[in-house]
């Protein structure tokens, strides 16, 4: 049963619902949390979960769910995983918390795309399920929005240490979302009046002393002028020690750093490029695309003209060239899990181990010994091998290995030389990447 992943798709914005509510332990828990599946299954429609993972992962069904949270369970907790086969995607985790602690339902809820809720009916349906859910267990603190935007807020410290922020949780206003739930601590010390007085799309006084405040109709426009000055009103009228104008800044200058931004990258790289910047955090990710769109790669400089190359100096040419290609079949070996292409040598497998490398934070992450070692010459051998197969390229075989050149056209390369400066640093990897070095030997072997 195949789930979306969200590392997977298409990098998005996504909506994330936090929810922590007080349950009754004494309760048989299939009645106690009758209510929140009810609520759920009335509300979620289009995106409700049709796997839950326990020890195996099975189709959602209540007998199914009561199962998988009986197998997880320990002596404090049980938590149960929900989520999607089709879009939208979706990642929740329900965590149960059993006495000596606090008795306490856990929800963590991720919906991606967040543009799937810029229609106002399906919004509409999801503030009611947190409306069902806040009614029925009694929360501090609840709230869901763009998850991007929650990142660049600081959540869920908020310039405190995490220590502090552990013991306080979200003690006072720190930030208003696009959907709150504010528990009865936190109402009074407000104060009731001053919380249902706030001026917000919707707000609501529940059965239990919670309020529910929603600043916008939808969530996927929180980052719309519009959205953003009725979030600084709420914000700004629960905390009177906060300037409005103070706050609305802030929430635009949010907006400008999530705008998007057309990506422009040199075209050597920017399948590579296009691969990193997906893999960024939904916040930084417009930051990035804007920071390599003003880069560019350096032209390489390990290669000689054709008539300056430095002539074989191996007894046994043969062997050598065997030597080489055990060395890529070392690399082969290495990737050959995480990058399957390693095995067809092509143009495109370069960029799969570009990416790779960088993901991995591979200079960094591994001991420099080995990399000098072995990584080295094996990335040097493999790079050479493609040069070969694909350029028309030819070994021309030294007894050192920085020696070594692939004669391509006019120009000879060092692709052992490359793959040394390649695996000195992290940022090493972008500027003296596999891919750019091939795409510029192309262009040279006429």
């Amino acid at each position: 049963m195949k789930v979306l992943e969200f590392h997977e798709l298409k990098a998005d914005d996504s909506l994330r619902l936090t929810f922590k509510g007080a349950f009754n332990p004494q309760v048989p828990l299939e009645r106690e949390l009758e209510p929140f599946f009810q609520a759920l299954e009335e509300h979620a429609s289009e995106w409700l979960p049709d796997v839950i993972s326990g020890k195996h992962q099975v189709q959602y069904s209540r007998p199914s769910l009561w199962k998988a949270l009986e197998e997880r369970r320990g002596e404090r907790t049980t938590v149960g995983y929900l989520y999607r086969t089709k879009w939208p995607a979706l990642e929740m985790s329900l965590r149960l918390w059993f006495p000596p602690r606090s008795p306490e339902l856990d929800i963590l809820t991720t919906i991606q795309p967040l543009s799937f809720f810029a229609d106002e009916e399906r919004c509409r349906h999801f503030v009611e399920m947190v409306r069902a859910w806040a009614s029925r267990y009694v929360v501090s603190h609840a709230a869901a929005h763009s998850m991007a935007d929650d990142q660049l807020s600081g959540a869920p410290d908020f310039g405190r240490d995490e220590k502090t922020s552990r013991r306080d949780g979200f003690d006072k206003i720190y930030e208003v979302c696009w959907l709150n739930v504010f528990g009865p601590k936190l109402v009074e010390s407000v104060g009731r009046e001053r919380m249902l007085s706030t001026p917000a799309w919707r707000v609501e006084e529940l059965p239990n002393g919670c309020v529910l405040l929603v600043t916008w109709p939808t969530a996927a426009d929180f980052a719309s002028d519009e959205a953003r000055t009725a979030q600084a009103r709420a914000h700004a009228h629960l905390r009177p020690d906060l300037d409005f104008s103070t706050v609305l800044r802030t929430l635009r200058e949010r907006s400008a750093t999530l705008a998007p931004v057309e990506p422009h990258f040199h075209p050597d790289v920017a399948p590579l490029l296009s691969r990193v910047v997906d893999s960024a955090a939904s916040h930084e990710r417009q930051r990035r695309i804007a920071e390599f769109n003003a880069w560019q790669p350096p032209e390489p400089e390990e290669w000689s003209p054709a008539d300056s190359a430095l002539p074989p100096d191996v007894e046994d040419p043969t062997r050598t060239l065997e030597h080489y290609s055990d060395l890529a079949e070392f690399l082969v070996a290495l990737l050959h899990t995480e990058v399957p292409s390693v095995f067809d040598a092509t143009p495109e497998s370069l960029t799969d181990a570009d990416f790779y490398f960088w993901r991995e934070e591979f200079p960094a992450s591994r001991l420099r010994e080995t990399i000098e070692k072995r990584a080295v010459p094996a990335i040097g051998a493999w790079l050479g091998e493609v040069l070969v197969r694909h350029l028309g390229g030819q070994w021309i075989p030294r007894k050192k290995l920085e020696e070594t050149q692939v004669l391509v056209g006019t120009r000879v390369w060092f692709p052992f030389v490359r793959a040394r400066h390649y695996m000195h640093s992290c940022q090493s990897l972008l500027d003296y990447s596999l891919t750019r070095l091939y795409r510029v030997a192309e262009r040279h072997r006429s």
